[in-house]
């Protein structure tokens, strides 16, 4: 992404203004919704190591592995959030995050759960509640295969 690019995260802001300073570890989140959007950006310019370093250790995987990556994240959208301010220790997030594969648009609807560690927001965990193409979701619990084509539980995936 350039400087004059509108981040993917939705914000609106030019990615140089908006999640670069949290990718670039210039900055850290102050809301777990400010973390969702900049892991959001993260999975869409293929960042892993942002990524892991912003899963809460308990839960984080060893790698995440993008080679066989065949999505490609195009904007979030937040719905609601539950706590996750400056000064809390735990949040909520539900989102719908909007990508291509094959050509074709997918919208994902996920609930993210986010805790605050010694001054700073980890992703913990999510359920995915739909996947499917625009306009043909299909609801899905937390064993929901991962829209990444890998074959693994989104949970156990890109989740």
């Amino acid at each position: 992404m350039t400087t004059h690019t509108f981040c993917r995260c939705g914000s609106g802001i030019d990615y140089a203004q908006c999640c670069a300073p949290f990718h670039s570890g210039e900055k850290k989140p102050l809301t777990a919704e400010a973390l969702m959007r900049s892991r959001f950006t993260a999975y869409a310019l293929h960042n892993a190591q942002y990524l892991l370093d912003t899963w809460d250790a308990t839960v984080r995987p060893e790698l995440i592995d993008f080679s066989k990556e065949k999505v490609d994240w195009q904007r979030l959208e937040i719905g609601t959030t539950k706590k996750g301010g400056a000064k809390d220790t735990k949040g909520v997030v539900a989102f719908k995050a909007y990508y291509l594969q094959d050509d074709e648009a997918y919208v994902m609807t996920e609930i993210s759960q986010f805790i605050k560690r010694a001054g700073g927001w980890f992703y913990l965990d999510g359920q995915v509640k739909s996947i499917g193409k625009v306009g043909l979701q299909t609801n899905l619990g937390k064993n929901a295969l991962c829209s990444c084509g890998s074959g693994n539980k989104f949970k156990r995936c890109c989740g």
